[in-house]
């Protein structure tokens, strides 16, 4: 930690946040790619993910130091997935509607503002962890498969869905980079029939939630540290790599690749990329392509670690 010295102490502890959130993705990425590989030797079927319509443009077979990071939510898929997870649960009687009425209108605001409120992202943080607090891991787990059939299958980009295979057709590993709960970033990476998945982590013990994170969620910055960590525990070499994301947020993540890509991407974003030459896709038609999108709701969501606990943004335990 010496190398950050220089740096005031609430700039230092952001940043020593940061690098915890990102080490801990790496090793819960790492343990996700084991469990979609165990899974996939019990499961007799394909995975689930929509035909992939395709360009191949970057990946070059057989580089084993090469590999792909893709931000969630409206990269692979439109919208936030802790929000459809949040339907689901708000359909399994979960939370109340007016839990439910607020969440949306704090998403609504995040799409407007494009920015995070300190103090509405720490009420979220908060309110989030303690009601995630007590549930068991497993469960969530099983409740996740049953919401990516009912909300997120039908949601997922095709254009982008295509270029994920491309990397795996070139025989490399191709990973979800998300500030969504790892668990449920898994979920989603195995039924892609991807390698893994970077997301926030919860704490948990012996199978059951504490109500703490490990680091902080996995967004803006601390994505860029967790692809650093796991590039350096997979032996890849990050200038062969690629990386694509919609949001300005994820430049961090996207600045440490070879291969930048901005797909759908928010008016920041787009400009930053074209200074820069960097290739961009838009799967988005008409006026949806000229919406901000989300840089933050999933940053919320992800602290319910497992869950769709950022339905309760305001929500007070008495």
């Amino acid at each position: 930690m010496a190398a950050l010295g220089w740096l005031t102490p609430r700039r230092r502890s952001a940043t020593a946040r940061s690098v915890l959130a990102g080490e801990a993705a790496a090793e819960a990425a790492r343990k996700s790619s084991q469990t979609i590989e165990a899974l996939e030797a019990l499961d007799a079927g394909p995975p689930t993910a929509g035909p992939a319509v395709g360009e191949p443009e970057f990946p070059v077979a057989g580089d084993v130091r090469a590999a792909a990071f893709f931000d969630l939510d409206n990269t692979v898929m439109q919208g936030a997935a802790i929000f459809h997870f949040g339907r689901g649960l708000y359909k399994r009687k979960f939370f109340q509607r007016r839990e439910l009425a607020r969440f949306a209108w704090q998403q609504t605001w995040f799409r407007l503002a494009g920015v995070e409120d300190p103090e509405h992202m720490q009420d979220a943080r908060d309110s989030a962890l303690s009601i995630v607090k007590g549930h068991r891991v497993s469960e969530l787990m099983s409740i996740g498969e049953e919401i990516y059939d009912e909300y997120m299958a039908g949601r997922i980009w095709p254009g982008t869905r295509a270029l994920a295979q491309a990397h795996l057709d070139a025989g490399q590993k191709v990973w979800l980079v998300t500030a969504a709960p790892v668990e449920t970033a898994t979920i989603i990476a195995r039924r892609l029939g991807l390698t893994g998945a970077l997301g926030t982590v919860a704490e948990s013990v012996d199978g059951v939630y504490t109500g703490k994170l490990v680091g902080e969620p996995l967004h803006g910055p601390a994505k860029a540290e967790a692809v650093r960590a796991l590039a350096a525990a997979e032996g890849l070499d990050l200038a062969r790599c690629a990386a694509y994301s919609d949001s300005h947020n994820d430049i961090p993540m996207l600045s440490l690749v070879g291969h930048p890509y901005a797909i759908n991407p928010d008016s920041k974003l787009r400009k930053y990329a074209r200074e820069r030459d960097w290739r961009l896709r838009d799967y988005r038609t008409g006026r949806k392509a000229a919406k901000v999108g989300i840089p933050a709701a999933a940053g919320v969501g992800a602290l319910a670690g497992g869950t769709a606990a950022a339905v309760a943004l305001h929500r007070r335990r008495r």
